[in-house]
């Protein structure tokens, strides 16, 4: 049998008990299922109705609200009733960053009237607001004290507040944590808010990477060495729920994914290859992987060699590494890149660098440092297929590698790993290589190389002698420069001794004679050792010792002391001779 002072404060019983009053005057009993926050709510609004004093705190004012509209606790059924004081003590939490996080974590428990009252997005608002301004700006008390004592002992207090800010500083993932205690859905909706206010996208995105690690176990594994220290700091920060189901974990992943800031760098690539290896275990969409591949080859510059040894995870595991996905981020980066006269004939090529400017040349070759690494990692698979390593390593344009030595490092790591592969393949893979491109102590290694096919080792040869050559040219060229000016110096002086000045002369212009003589005698020699060398290739040991013991080491000790035994070192490993 329902009160008195309940029916008095409450519309919608007061029309209920009109309706089902019987005429005989008996009794009538309802029955209350869908009030806002169940039995316990209700007896708050009860003992409010009789006056009895009642505890409003953050945890249970939104239920309280929320009860009270529905059951038309409004001012037309008595002043002061529960609508205008739990309306007025909302106002209170929306002013406080820990009581607006517990107000709206209970929102869920009530949700279509909090969302008709508009309680959850203006708790959304002030959170966002605040995260915008900074933690500085809310009234969160420093310590907890006794402000009598403080006070006589600090000047500076007044009432127990200080009026100097004497907080410690705060970075700007101070709100992280608490952030932590939405729900998904909630969560979604404060990172929308917080970003449509203009706040940076580092802090969202920071925000979005430490939420996803409370709920994917898999994103706090450790990917390599370097990451130990880092790991284990981070590790009382962070929370691995295993009691999450993986059909929730992909849930939560793909939204996550795509709440992530499209600014370049903004997100570290570490975590990017985290959520990517989480996806393809999770079996993620296909959309989602894409994303994250994609955000990958944006900033494929900043990335290190570690982060692309990612395991291969499908179910036909062929190679050690999922060489395919690196493929695919590799051409997201050259569609970015690459200019966009994509043409292949050779004089567009090798002006590409200049067409796509300084700016976009450096990340290029810094891609082409990297591939060249990964591919040397890589090769020493022994599943690893030949077309798929060709294709890789044909995926970085030419003029992106200065210097080919990484590329044929890996070629050479490839080789050794592959010992069965016939002559055929060999010359047709190391046609990857240009010859031209290879430094002085990489020529002296592939020379004597045993691995690699003859026609290869020919042509290195071919373009050290040419670049012998023209560094011997360059050397004459300055030699009769020099002679010219000391002739054109010294007129006066030549006219003066006569017949000894042209005596001078005569013999600069036979010793130069002499020098040319003697290169023409050289590439003679040269030539037909070539031609005894396409017959057979057991000439080859002898041909490259008498040419490089002959030439390359007279020159390469002249030059920072280079010779044939210590120029493999700089190829990190030795050749089988």
């Amino acid at each position: 049998m329902m009160q008195f002072p309940l029916l008095s404060r409450s519309g919608l019983l007061k029309k209920l008990i009109a309706e089902s009053s019987n005429e005989d005057g008996s009794s009538c009993v309802l029955d209350l299922h869908d009030v806002p926050g169940g039995d316990k709510t209700f007896d708050f609004v009860r003992r409010f109705c009789y006056g009895v004093k009642i505890e409003v705190t953050a945890s249970n004012v939104v239920s309280l609200r929320c009860a009270a509209e529905y059951l038309q606790m409004n001012e037309n059924y008595g002043e002061g009733n529960l609508v205008s004081k739990t309306e007025e003590f909302l106002n209170e939490v929306f002013s406080n960053w820990p009581d607006s996080i517990k107000a709206i974590q209970t929102c869920e428990e009530v949700e279509p009237y909090a969302e008709s009252l508009r309680i959850v997005s203006r708790c959304i608002d002030f959170l966002a607001m605040k995260v915008y301004s900074g933690p500085n700006l809310f009234n969160k008390p420093k310590v907890e004290c006794d402000s009598s004592q403080n006070q006589a002992q600090d000047p500076a207090l007044w009432n127990g507040i200080s009026s100097e800010t004497n907080l410690p500083p705060q970075g700007d993932d101070w709100w992280y944590e608490d952030a932590c205690l939405l729900s998904l859905s909630l969560y979604k909706r404060l990172i929308l808010a917080i970003e449509a206010k203009g706040m940076k996208p580092e802090s969202v995105s920071g925000s979005l990477i430490y939420y996803i690690r409370r709920f994917v176990p898999l994103m706090n594994r450790q990917s390599s060495f370097n990451e130990k220290n880092n790991v284990n700091q981070q590790g009382t920060n962070t929370i691995s729920n295993s009691t999450i189901s993986e059909a929730d974990q992909k849930s939560f992943l793909e939204e996550i994914v795509g709440l992530l800031p499209n600014k370049k760098g903004v997100t570290p690539s570490k975590y990017i290859f985290r959520l990517l290896c989480a996806a393809m275990i999770l079996h993620a969409t296909q959309s989602c992987i894409d994303n994250l591949e994609k955000r990958i080859g944006s900033q494929l510059d900043q990335v290190e060699l570690v982060e692309l040894l990612i395991p291969n995870m499908g179910y036909s595991v062929e190679t050690l590494y999922d060489v395919d996905c690196i493929h695919r981020i590799i051409d997201h980066f050259i569609s970015m890149y690459q200019p966009t006269t994509a043409a292949t004939s050779p004089s567009i090529t090798e002006e590409a660098a200049l067409i796509v400017g300084a700016d976009a040349l450096t990340p290029m070759t810094m891609v082409a440092n990297l591939v060249d690494a990964y591919l040397a990692e890589v090769a020493l698979d022994v599943n690893l297929k030949l077309p798929k390593f060709q294709a890789l390593a044909s995926a970085i344009p030419d003029y992106a590698r200065p210097l080919d030595d990484a590329l044929y490092h890996a070629i050479d790591v490839y080789l050794k790993a592959h010992p069965w592969l016939i002559d055929l393949e060999r010359e047709q893979f190391c046609r990857l290589i240009n010859v031209q491109k290879l430094s002085l102590e990489a020529s002296t290694h592939a020379a004597l190389n045993e691995r690699l096919p003859v026609r290869v080792i020919v042509q290195v040869l071919f373009f050290e002698q040419l670049r012998l050559r023209t560094s011997i040219s360059g050397w004459l060229f300055v030699d009769n420069l020099e002679h010219s000016q000391n002739a054109s110096g010294n007129l006066g002086l030549l006219r003066s001794n006569g017949n000894n000045g042209q005596q001078q002369q005569q013999q600069g212009s036979d010793n130069l004679r002499d020098r040319v003589k003697e290169i023409e005698k050289e590439c003679s020699e040269i030539r037909k050792e070539l031609q005894k060398l396409a017959k057979t290739k057991k000439s080859w040991n002898i041909f490259s010792r008498m040419i490089f013991r002959k030439n390359s080491s007279k020159f390469c000790r002249e030059s920072n002391g280079c010779d044939i035994n210590t120029s493999s070192s700089a190829m990190n490993g030795k050749p089988n001779h």
